[in-house]
């Protein structure tokens, strides 16, 4: 078709568009071919609007959970008269709530409607994460962590059920990988800014200016975002039919489940649940005590502890984007898994066997250690998706995420009482490397092939 007739054709579009008639239409009456610049538009559509909004909404809920490692690393251990003990049971409570209520809140965003819990949960952890730097009750404090991990624990889960109902299989490792982004990414820049905050404004400023943010944020996710393709008013109406088509079409291939239970029962549920407790035990102790660890080198500050502690989180982000696209792009998702923690294994003990030498060995191994633990996200929560039904995946993600949370829980908490159990940094190192390589090998166990759970 020469440059003049798709002029006359575009043109056409617009006048039938002001007169609120669909282009699909009109290339279906005339027997056109849509042009490609059409079809790449509105494909970016969902990208460009969907996965902002769940980037940015992980990324403040990773934010208010991940600074309580620099507030105790900041003053606020001291301030407060808080033990190494009572440290890591405040470090962990977080993910004990978490535990508790991930499945009632994906049952209610599979059933009734992601985008409002999201909503009302952006408001009460910026709320409770605000309140952190207002309290000097230690009671009060350990209530409030543990309050922050209920209203954020079915923040994940949600997310992943509303990705899956917007993304087909071939897109969603990197789907799933751009959200959990806002992991690595957050602790990256909040590890700098939070060493500037607290020399600035100390740590209750800190907490206070990190924890608006998420309240703020509410009101522009409930504006923008929409529970379901079909109801999004912005989308093109071909490209709603395509996709819905699509999963349509995904669901078919997979064997119906009829309830949460059966699914629960499934073997392999119940190894990735075993699986991913092992590799949070080994995810959220570094996360959780990365600051302190590198805070305890001589001569070390708080704001240089800052950037030391965001440069494994920039090859995360490398580690995590490379890893989603060679994942779709071969529609593998086993093999980017289980090497990767295996790694990250080596990597922990690697550090153990020399990082007593020097400072900077134990470093670059943990760099390692970070960028292998959490490249294999995107492809790992793709795996579920595609081997259940959407009636039980959501759920079956929640109780999943559930154990991951009370390995982070472990981690957290035996990292810490480790550290000060030792005086140093040996036995947690070991802990950490030995989760990872239990978790790798159950990988192999849990998916030895990629098909629907029977």
């Amino acid at each position: 078709m020469n440059v003049v007739a798709q002029i006359t054709i575009w043109n056409f579009i617009y006048v039938c568009k002001k007169a609120e008639i669909g282009h699909d239409k009109i290339f279906s009456k005339f027997k056109l071919h849509q042009p490609a610049i059409m079809k790449s538009a509105s494909s970016a559509s969902r990208w460009y609007r969907m996965i902002p909004m769940a980037f940015i909404t992980y990324s403040l809920a990773y934010l208010d959970r991940a600074n309580f490692g620099f507030g105790a690393a900041g003053g606020m251990a001291t301030d407060l008269h808080i033990t190494s003990a009572v440290s890591s049971l405040l470090s962990s409570l977080f993910f004990l709530g978490y535990f508790f209520f991930q499945i009632p809140g994906a049952s209610f965003a599979s059933n009734r409607s992601a985008k409002k819990l999201i909503f009302w949960s952006l408001i009460g952890w910026g709320a409770l994460a605000t309140a952190t730097g207002l309290t000097s009750n230690i009671t009060l404090l350990i209530v409030i962590r543990f309050m922050l991990g209920v209203v954020e624990s079915a923040v994940f889960p949600a997310m992943l059920i509303l990705l899956s109902r917007w993304f087909t299989k071939n897109e969603r490792s990197r789907a799933n990988t751009f959200l959990i982004l806002g992991n690595p990414v957050t602790i990256l820049w909040m590890s700098v800014l939070s060493g500037y905050l607290i020399k600035s404004v100390g740590w209750r400023g800190m907490f206070i200016l990190e924890g608006i943010p998420a309240v703020i944020w509410a009101f522009f996710w409930w504006r923008w975002i929409d529970d379901d393709p079909k109801n999004a008013k912005w989308l093109p109406a071909d490209e709603k039919e395509t996709l819905l088509n699509q999963l349509a079409k995904e669901q078919q291939a997979i064997k119906p489940v009829k309830n949460y239970l059966e699914a629960f029962k499934s073997k392999t549920v119940i190894l990735l649940s075993l699986q991913y407790a092992l590799w949070s035990i080994g995810v959220y102790g570094f996360v959780m005590w990365l600051p302190t660890i590198i805070k305890s080198a001589p001569n070390m500050d708080i704001v240089t502890t800052g950037w030391l502690s965001a440069v494994p989180y920039v090859f995360a982000v490398l580690s995590m984007l490379c890893t989603a696209y060679f994942s779709d792009k071969l529609q593998l998702r086993k093999i980017f898994v289980w090497p990767l923690l295996a790694i990250g294994a080596i990597a922990f003990y690697l550090s153990y066997l020399l990082g007593a030498q020097s400072f900077w060995v134990s470093f670059v191994l943990l760099v390692i250690a970070g960028a292998s633990m959490y490249a294999p996200y995107g492809p790992f929560f793709a795996i579920i998706t595609e081997i259940l039904p959407k009636n039980v995946a959501g759920v079956s993600m929640a109780l999943i995420n559930s154990f991951g949370a009370l390995g982070s829980f472990i981690g957290a908490y035996l990292v810490g009482y480790l550290n000060g159990l030792k005086g140093d940094f040996g036995a947690s190192y070991l802990f950490m490397s030995g989760s990872l390589f239990l978790s790798a090998i159950i990988t192999i166990i849990a998916i030895r092939k990629q098909t629907p759970v029977r």
